[in-house]
């Protein structure tokens, strides 16, 4: 019975850890951790798409994304370095309370994402 469960349980954190590597090298995905509100940072999995940008968390089990933040109205309030070489911005407009930290390059990726929206979108980059 215990063998059992413990095979279980392993298999269930290898499913786990395999979808975290699948999110983390599918093509379009960038590494970016995400803080809501004064809560901590969660490490998850960040991808483009229709205007939109989809957080997925890098441990779990769901495949959608927890968080859409859209382009529009999108407002980046602030920019700061914070340890381990990643760089943090703060985002305000529809999306208040939220942060981002990725890699240099990634938020040169995000940046010039953001600002390549049509013309009629509303956009800010402090």
């Amino acid at each position: 019975m215990v063998a059992t469960v413990s095979v279980l349980l392993l298999l269930l954190v290898a499913l786990v850890v395999l979808r975290g590597v699948t999110l983390s090298r599918s093509r379009g995905s960038v590494p970016c951790r995400l803080k809501v509100g004064s809560g901590g940072w969660q490490s998850g999995v960040a991808r483009y798409a229709d205007g939109e940008l989809h957080w997925i968390p890098l441990m779990g089990v769901r495949l959608r994304p927890r968080h859409a933040i859209a382009r529009r109205g999108l407002v980046v309030s602030a920019r700061r370095e914070i340890d381990g070489g990643l760089y943090a911005i703060d985002c305000g407009g529809s999306t208040r309370g939220l942060s981002l930290a990725m890699s240099a390059d990634a938020l040169t990726g995000f940046l010039a994402w953001l600002e390549s929206a049509p013309p009629s979108a509303y956009l800010d980059v402090a």
